[in-house]
């Protein structure tokens, strides 16, 4: 694996981190009716962006419906890093079934969220499936979810002889069970088309666009003050904990304001940025450019969303054995950082 591949995978973890860090914090500090309404707006939003075009991307453009959302789910998951597990049983009814550890709710988070998490991202996305689709008959059955310790997300997609109502579109249906599972019938990409690199920086993007997305939501949800008081406060915590991790992944030396810059340099690169870490003084400077995070963003979504990755950084510097200071300043093409040692 190269330095600039490990980069790339560090930044899909640490964002898939940050994502976990909010949906606790938002389920501690606001309860589970604000992170189920959240969580119903975050994946409406993602449906709403990225559902047609990864639908042709993934060639399943004239699919049966039920089918074709089916594998659509197995297809655009796995390319995010998520297992999951498809059966047939017609043209009119195939099974999705998301196989543990769980992406969205990694190691012991998944005891820290409510079930309301779970059905806003249903209501939000799997009910929204055949409206998109202009299928008014298509619905989604959930038979298991995660937090009910049954055996984890599990449904299927049915078209109906009738037009479903708002409510129709998801069922819960507890007691039905998944047909076998079969190897040889579970879909793959098209051929030729994921390299490793590309499946990497999917993956990365497949992260980063959740909390593109779910910044803005929150802020929604809860008004701009208390959204990115949670945000921030997620943000410096994830990077102050995943430190470590992300240190590992890119060569990364716990030091003084030289070592940190290079660390910062280095992960940038992981998000296709420019970077470039400098002396300067008795501190050093990072020069970064690009700014992939908040790219096609503008006014106060821009703002709102660099203001809380800028946390991330200074939580992961602070996390050193060495004491220092991070400031941040706009450029013209990005951002600067300077990395100092504390004031005594």
């Amino acid at each position: 694996m190269t330095l600039n591949t490990a980069a790339i995978e560090a930044q899909a973890e640490l964002h898939h981190q940050y994502l976990l860090g909010l949906e606790l914090i938002v389920a501690t500090r606001e309860g589970p009716e604000v992170v189920g309404d959240w969580m119903f707006r975050l994946f409406r939003r993602q449906h709403e962006d990225k559902f047609l075009s990864s639908f042709r991307k993934l060639g399943l453009d004239g699919l049966p419906d039920a089918v074709a959302c089916a594998k659509y789910h197995v297809l655009s998951n796995g390319v995010g890093g998520v297992a999951v597990e498809y059966m047939e049983e017609s043209d009119t009814k195939a099974w999705v079934r998301f196989r543990y550890p769980r992406w969205m709710y990694d190691g012991a988070v998944i005891c820290g969220v409510p079930v309301e998490a779970s059905r806003g991202f249903l209501r939000g996305w799997y009910g929204q499936n055949g409206v998109s689709l202009g299928n008014p008959r298509l619905g989604f059955v959930c038979v298991s979810e995660d937090m009910t310790g049954q055996f984890g997300l599990c449904g299927y997609f049915r078209e109906y002889d009738h037009d479903l109502s708002e409510d129709e579109r998801l069922r819960f249906a507890p007691d039905e069970r998944p047909p076998p599972f079969d190897p040889a019938k579970q879909p793959a990409p098209p051929p030729g088309e994921w390299t490793p690199e590309r499946l990497a920086k999917a993956n990365r993007n497949y992260a980063v666009e959740y909390i593109r997305n779910g910044v803005r939501e929150l802020v929604n949800v809860l008004g701009q003050g208390r959204a990115l008081e949670l945000c921030h406060l997620a943000a410096r915590l994830t990077g102050l904990q995943h430190y470590r991790r992300m240190a590992d992944a890119v060569g990364g030396m716990d030091g003084g304001p030289a070592e940190a810059a290079e660390f910062l340099a280095a992960m940038f690169v992981g998000m296709g940025d420019e970077a470039r870490a400098e002396p300067a003084g008795d501190g050093a400077v990072v020069r970064q450019s690009g700014l992939r995070i908040v790219r096609g963003l503008d006014g106060a979504e821009r703002d709102n969303l660099l203001s809380c990755w800028i946390e991330i950084w200074r939580g992961a510097v602070h996390s050193q054995r060495a004491f220092m200071d991070v400031a941040c300043e706009p450029s013209a093409d990005g951002l600067n950082w300077r990395i100092s040692p504390a004031a005594e």
